[in-house]
């Protein structure tokens, strides 16, 4: 594939609840359809990964395992097994490095064709006192212990996500790891943010410069954990340089525990990776919808413009922003009543989309989104609110007062939907600020 990016794939990386194992399957035959090459193995939340990181599969847990990487097999992607040890990681205590290559390797048996070790989200110092004394530095620890790993296992693709991952590249703890692992072995980072804006091509040549690795982004899009749950992603693919095609190594985008709604950015994302040179942000976004909507383009489509807001986009819901503006104008200068009535007619709109919403033929979807549709319905009940009140003059303190707990009752939700364009707009009317 011409200018294709050589590693293109998805890892189920959040902090959640992770996916189920159907949820997994489905995804590894997503991931195929789309042209990526990658599944990384990686939940947050798997205690086999991170807090019993020692412990062997066994029983269901192995045979669940076994299924996933079969999958991968028969649809020619590649199964990428993590650990992220670096919680109680014992570096300077030989049993703990044979407890690592010990679970790799019961992986790797099964058929898993390359490893990730995540030294990410963990404290920037040595913990163990033994460590202490047989290490300058947290990341002087870290390279010995990528290096074993890697001898021990040289003909196995290795992925290390390191403790300092996001950044300009040329921080010195990033250099020294860089610096001192072996070429061969791929250094996951994000960008200049956790959840950067843009991947620029000038930072992935700094990168490169600075630490002797071109980058492997892990891309946190559209991931919606921790401080974000309250977001649904389900918006366009922004701010990706074309020309990281030939210096990075790739992207694995860092889905949400949302697995369904995941698939909107994940079939933009697999567009970017495929032809960075002729990627469309929006002409992919609209293909992503039809892939995951089907029939119900239409409802999809435009409940989906309310949610296009992340660390990627800041432009949200533009399609009600705009009639919001057509309104304050109207209502200001122009036919108040008419302004009025479009409000009321827009909000009936938005409550039908929500209601078209529950009935999609996609119904994980469906299910997925039932929160933010939820609050979709309820942003529109507060539009119709504002209509019928404004339609009084002079609006009444009892009135302002119904808009204000309507107010306060989407807040207490903390849905992120349409922006802060409905907060605001609520806001205004009841005069909140005086």
């Amino acid at each position: 594939m011409t200018g294709a990016l050589p590693i293109r794939g998805v890892i189920e990386g959040f902090y959640g609840t992770p996916w189920t194992h159907a949820q997994r399957l489905d995804m590894i035959d997503f991931v195929a359809s789309i042209g990526m090459n990658t599944f990384v193995y990686a939940p947050k939340d798997d205690a086999l990964l991170r807090r019993d990181w020692r412990m062997p599969y066994s029983g269901p847990a192995l045979d669940a395992l076994a299924a996933l990487i079969e999958r991968c097999r028969s649809g020619g992607v590649g199964f990428v097994f993590a650990l992220s040890p670096g919680l109680s990681m014992r570096y300077s205590e030989p049993a703990d490095l044979d407890a690592l290559l010990t679970k790799y390797r019961q992986v790797l048996e099964l058929g898993a064709t390359g490893i990730a070790l995540l030294l990410d989200d963990i404290p920037p110092r040595l913990q163990h006192p033994g460590d202490v004394r047989a290490f300058p530095s947290l990341v002087a620890a870290q390279v010995v212990l990528v290096g074993r790993v890697h001898d021990a296992l040289p003909s196995v693709p290795l992925m290390v996500a390191p403790t300092r991952y996001w950044g300009k590249g040329d921080e010195p703890e990033i250099v020294e790891l860089g610096r001192g692992l072996d070429p061969a072995i791929d250094i996951f980072w994000t960008g200049r943010a956790i959840c950067s804006p843009e991947l620029e091509e000038a930072d992935a040549r700094g990168f490169l410069a600075a630490t002797g690795h071109a980058p492997l982004y892990w891309d946190n899009f559209p991931v919606n954990d921790v401080a974000m749950t309250g977001e649904l992603h389900i918006g366009p693919y922004l701010g990706r340089d074309p020309g990281l095609a030939g210096i990075a190594r790739g992207v694995i985008a860092n889905a949400m525990p949302l697995a369904e709604s995941s698939k909107v950015g994940l079939s933009s994302v697999a567009e970017y990776a495929n032809d960075p040179a002729g990627f469309d942000p929006e002409a992919a976004w609209e293909r992503a919808l039809e892939r995951v909507a089907g029939a119900d383009l239409d409802a999809v489509r435009t409940f989906a413009d309310a949610f296009r807001g992340s660390a990627l986009c800041t432009d949200d819901s533009p399609r009600l922003a705009d009639a919001l503006a057509r309104f304050a104008f109207e209502v200001e200068f122009g036919d108040r009543a008419g302004a009025l009535e479009a409000l009321a007619d827009e909000a009936r709109g938005l409550s039908g989309v929500a209601e078209r919403m529950r009935g999609i033929a996609n119904a994980a979807l469906a299910r997925e989104a039932e929160p933010w549709i939820a609050q979709y319905a309820r942003a529109a009940e507060g539009l119709a609110l504002c209509a019928e009140v404004l339609a009084s003059s002079p609006v009444e303190p009892a009135d302002r007062e119904r808009v204000m707990a309507h107010l306060r009752e989407l807040r207490s939700h903390r849905l992120r939907v349409h922006g802060d364009l409905v907060d605001m707009f609520l806001s205004d009317t009841a005069h909140e600020f005086g």
